[in-house]
């Protein structure tokens, strides 16, 4: 093997929110990046993928473990590490050649040489003739073209990509990660090896050597495939194809929840980021030909013509409100989820309603303060605190709103976005009286 270039070894990584609570988000990891191959690394939203990113260049420091590069340990920025960021982060009243050349002007290097070398990798990158455009004059992929001459200017031994990209339009994404891996297998680098964080299972297997798959609370390497299919890769070939299907298997098993979730922290549960509407058009699609009941992850995606950030939320709530099954990278309709699909809307609702208070536990915690309450409602302040008690707060608030989604769906509580206020509904009031709800936007 390789000599590795990055080495973390029992890296572990917490945060501490405002209100002091301690939340870990890299747990245990154990990751080499060597010389010569391009890792992708995959995992759901939040589960430590960026933060993993950051430690390898530098730029936040581990609590416990160690990042090491080139065998010295890393606790700040070194040179030969560079970033790809998704947000293109250009200083938008520079230039492209000033933009390319700031890295340079940071180390001092004469103005006469770093304008030779800014130049040579604008013109390496594709972007000859654009030196004096501003940002707001280029397209999106121009603008990323930029932020990876950036990167690349320095000559590091490592390229850090960060979702890069994920901001672009998807043809265009794919002719500059093409361009990327031209580069790469041309010699005219002199990066040793890439690390690519995607959401996007295709991209993995078309650009990496090694896909890494990540778990979430804590963040941590489930699972590793090896790529030893020839550059340049079609995405039409079944070999290519099989490996997608296996990376699709490999997101699902890090996805599920473990047996003691229910018990263990379960009402600050990370719940998949999906949108009712899109789960009701996904499990009616399934249901109808030529699906029939069953669908392959990758197919369901390209009839959805929904990315993988998006499909995979949506199969693992179908799954965990038990009107799908994910087996093997297919997506699978139960018995219940085919009542659902040929009820009408109310009995959608109760369906909806019955298996959320049942496998949803923040669900059913909130119902049943609400139930022993006289009015019937309550403000969501104390639930949002018991979500940030393991959850940033960003993601506190998503998973809160999602549930509110989710109910509201399901006629298990109303959630008035003018208070804050969540309230039963008003054939759930306590019978024992108190003032009815507040009436607000449902």
């Amino acid at each position: 093997m390789s000599a590795p270039v990055i080495e973390l070894q029992s890296v572990s990584k917490m945060f501490r929110s405002a209100d002091g609570h301690t939340r870990t988000v890299l747990d245990n990891v154990d990751f080499s990046l060597r010389e010569g191959e391009v890792v992708a690394l995959l995992g759901q939203s939040g589960s430590g993928k960026s933060t993993l990113l950051r430690l390898m260049a530098g730029l936040v420091s581990a609590d416990s473990g160690a990042v090491r590069y080139r065998g010295q340990p890393l606790h700040a920025p070194a040179r030969g590490i560079s970033m790809v960021f998704q947000s293109f982060a250009l200083f938008p009243w520079l230039t492209v050649q000033k933009n390319v050349e700031l890295g340079l002007e940071a180390r001092g290097m004469p103005a006469a040489e770093r304008q030779e070398r800014a130049e040579s990798v604008i013109a390496l990158i594709g972007l000859a003739g654009f030196e004096g455009a501003l940002p707001r004059e280029l397209s999106g992929g121009m603008k990323q073209r930029v932020g990876i001459a950036r990167a690349l200017v320095t000559e590091p031994e490592v390229l850090l990509m960060d979702e890069a990209f994920s901001a672009l339009d998807v043809l265009t994404g794919e002719r500059l990660r093409d361009d990327v891996l031209e580069l790469w297998g041309s010699g005219r680098l002199s990066t040793k090896a890439i690390l690519v964080v995607s959401h996007n299972i295709e991209e993995a297997v078309m650009m990496a050597d090694r896909v890494l798959v990540f778990g979430s609370d804590p963040g941590r390497v489930r699972s590793q495939l090896s790529v030893q299919l020839r550059r340049p890769r079609d995405a039409e070939d079944p070999d290519t194809r099989s490996l997608v299907d296996e990376v699709y298997m490999l997101m699902t098993a890090a996805a599920r929840r473990p047996a003691r979730a229910v018990v263990e922290a379960s009402l600050a549960e990370r719940l998949p980021a999906a949108d009712v509407a899109q789960m009701d058009g996904v499990l009616e699609l399934l249901a109808e030909a030529p699906f029939s009941g069953r669908a392959d992850l990758p197919q369901l995606g390209e009839e959805t013509e929904l990315s993988d950030d998006a499909l995979l939320p949506i199969a693992h709530a179908l799954a965990l409100l038990g009107l799908a099954q994910l087996e093997g990278g297919d997506l699978q309709l139960t018995g219940l989820g085919r009542r659902y699909v040929d009820g009408d809307h109310a009995h959608r609702q109760e369906i909806f309603g019955q298996q959320l208070l049942a496998h949803v536990p923040l669900a059913a915690h909130i119902h049943h303060s609400l139930q022993q309450e006289a009015g019937g409602e309550l403000p969501d302040a104390p639930f949002l605190k018991l979500l940030q008690e393991r959850l940033d707060e960003a993601e506190a608030q998503r998973v809160l709103q999602t549930v509110i989604s989710w109910a509201r769906h399901g006629e298990v509580f109303e959630y008035d976005f003018n208070t804050g206020r969540i309230a039963l509904p008003r054939s759930d009031e306590p019978p024992d009286g108190g003032d009815a709800p507040a009436e607000g936007p449902r």
